[in-house]
């Protein structure tokens, strides 16, 4: 399917590894034009040599970090001015913050600047552009809505559902749409290196917990992006669409 991408221009958050890296490639490969973010330079310059290897236009790559206010300006300034307007932005940047009853408040506001405001940012800096051409699309990666035991970051996640869910009604009539993908289990860093750390973990888990028989890649998610981020989804927003396999609700 065409998905009528071709020279669009996108901002990827947490594109160094994982879920982030996995929507640069499925972006590049429909033909967007696109400037990666994240901290790790030697992580983004890598994927870019990568993405460029599959014979599409090798991304921009500014490294910096999200959580930091004037860094979120100065990393959607940059990718502006090499790609032009952003029509697209993907809110990648996130992780997990397993957090302790007596946590102090910079535990929570960390979890908070990397898994919310972050996102808000780098929206806030695009949308006068997007609103001046009347078209956008903004697409925030979250977390799961189940927590199994206190986690900061399932708490700034929520807040990121529901400020995009607002956020999408007052932006529809300028043709930009706003939505929410809730990941399952993924290949990624944090899940292979923190959450299933070893493959006896990761069998029983899904066969507990995963209709659909194992864990997804990067990819999934991109797939969904992109579609998300085309004109064929012009009529889909304020939407929090699930990529799980099928994971039962509360495994999450």
């Amino acid at each position: 399917m065409d998905l009528n991408l071709e020279g669009r221009t996108a901002l990827v958050s947490g594109a160094s590894a994982g879920i982030g890296a996995g929507v640069a490639r499925v972006l590049a490969r429909q033909g967007v034009r696109i400037a990666i973010a994240a901290r790790r330079r030697d992580l983004l310059d890598h994927l870019a040599a990568q993405i460029a290897g599959t014979d599409v236009e090798m991304p921009i790559v500014v490294a910096g970090d999200v959580t930091d206010a004037e860094e979120a300006k100065r990393i959607v300034a940059e990718a502006a001015a090499a790609l032009g307007p952003i029509d697209i932005l993907v809110n990648c940047a996130g992780g997990s913050r397993p957090t302790r009853q007596d946590a102090p408040d910079a535990d929570w506001d960390e979890a908070f600047a990397l898994n919310f405001t972050a996102a808000r940012r780098l929206s806030q800096a695009v949308l006068p552009s997007m609103q001046a051409r009347q078209w956008g699309r903004i697409v925030n990666i979250s977390g799961s809505m189940e927590p199994r035991s206190l986690n900061a970051a399932s708490a700034a996640k929520a807040a990121l559902h529901l400020w995009a869910k607002g956020l999408s009604c007052d932006v529809a009539a300028d043709g930009i749409t706003v939505n929410t993908i809730p990941p399952g289990r993924i290949n990624s860093e944090q899940i292979l290196g923190k959450l299933h750390p070893n493959e006896e973990s990761r069998r029983a888990f899904i066969a507990r917990n995963i209709p659909i028989g194992y864990f997804g890649e990067p990819e999934d998610i991109g797939h969904l992006v992109a579609f998300l981020a085309s004109p064929l989804a012009r009529y889909i927003t304020g939407a929090v669409i699930p990529v799980d396999g099928g994971m039962h609700f509360f495994a999450h």
